[in-house]
């Protein structure tokens, strides 16, 4: 049942207006559609909702993640709006430039992964993505 079903991401903010402005200004992306206390924003193949709650963000681990093809033009694009990616430097994971090299991947998507991460206007943690391939 769950496998034919659409994923969502459901990203908590405690300022639905300081939200929309850094997701606008910083990642270039605009609300499809709004409803009191929550908006909804679709990409090229899935969709989230950012709303309003009284919950605290842990910005402990990637809440949601896009995968790129160009990981570096992605940075340099982000940065150049105002982005500040988060450095690593952690066993197993450590970052250069706002990049790391992880060595592993689902064997669908290649031999490892680079990422990038950074936080929203409201401590939510996101990251980028993009496959090695051999």
């Amino acid at each position: 049942m769950l496998g034919k079903a659409k994923v969502a991401t459901r990203l908590p903010a405690k300022d639905l207006d300081r939200a929309r402005a850094f997701y606008s200004e910083k990642l270039g992306l605009d609300p499809v559609e709004q409803r009191e206390g929550g908006l909804r924003y679709v990409c090229a193949t899935g969709e989230f909702a950012i709303f309003i709650s009284a919950g605290v963000q842990s910005g402990t681990h990637t809440q949601m993640g896009w995968e790129v093809e160009d990981i570096d033009a992605t940075v340099r694009e982000l940065r150049a709006r105002g982005v500040k990616f988060e450095e690593y430097d952690l066993p197993g994971l450590k970052t250069v430039d706002g990049i790391a090299e992880i060595a592993g991947n689902y064997p669908s998507k290649g031999i490892g992964e680079r990422g990038a991460w950074f936080r929203d206007s409201e401590g939510n943690l996101l990251g980028i993505g993009q496959p090695v391939r051999s």
